[in-house]
């Protein structure tokens, strides 16, 4: 499983998948619309463990509202341009389920 969170939520996520005897892989990670930092956590499962591993992700990372000030418009011509903040969500997480052909371990 691949899980892009927020780094608020990540270290508390972390702990609780390791507390449930879950391998973790934490990658800082950069994307989205903002261009800010995540985590994107790696996560080796079985098919019946999908579901506690999703339990988890949903119930300890959240969604926010944050005002962005927006960048400027690329186009010329413009000669004054007033950004106002806009409202956009950011944190809670993306979960990606893979398959997995084979793990070695050397």
């Amino acid at each position: 499983m691949l899980v892009v969170v927020n780094p608020e939520d990540a270290d508390t996520l972390v702990r609780l998948l390791l507390q449930a005897d879950f391998r973790v892989t934490k990658i800082k990670t950069v994307g989205g619309f903002l261009r800010e930092g995540n985590l994107t956590l790696l996560i080796g499962a079985e098919d019946g463990q999908v579901p506690r591993i999703l339990e988890l992700v949903e119930q300890n990372c959240r969604r926010r509202v944050r005002q962005v000030q927006p960048l400027p418009p690329p186009v010329e011509g413009i000669d004054v341009f007033i950004p106002m903040p806009v409202e956009v969500e950011v944190g809670g997480a993306t979960v990606f389920v893979l398959p997995v052909e084979g793990v070695y371990r050397f």
